[in-house]
């Protein structure tokens, strides 16, 4: 079974839906959501490049994370975190 039918995105969908969320102003933190259930949390609009469907996203730590468009499950704005999980950290 291919993974498209789980929800994968079309290459075009993936691309304009995260140029969309890169060009928010100000910049807010958002999230791609893999078919595999992992999630990536973008946290500056420079930490993922995507190009011809494949997207390469390097973490604060310098670590690298790549994943093609038909991983991807949905891309959604991260929720802020409650102000009592702030204070608890």
């Amino acid at each position: 079974m291919n993974v498209v039918e789980y929800g994968g995105m079309t290459a075009e969908h993936f691309q304009t839906t995260v140029h969309a969320f890169q060009r928010r102003r100000p910049f807010q933190n958002y999230v791609v959501e893999l078919v595999s259930g992992d999630r990536v949390r973008v946290d500056h609009p420079e930490a993922l490049v995507v190009r011809a469907g494949v997207a390469a996203f390097v973490n604060a730590t310098g670590a690298p994370v790549i994943f093609d468009h038909e991983g991807v499950s949905q891309v959604f704005a991260d929720s802020p975190e409650p102000p009592a999980l702030r204070m608890q950290q």
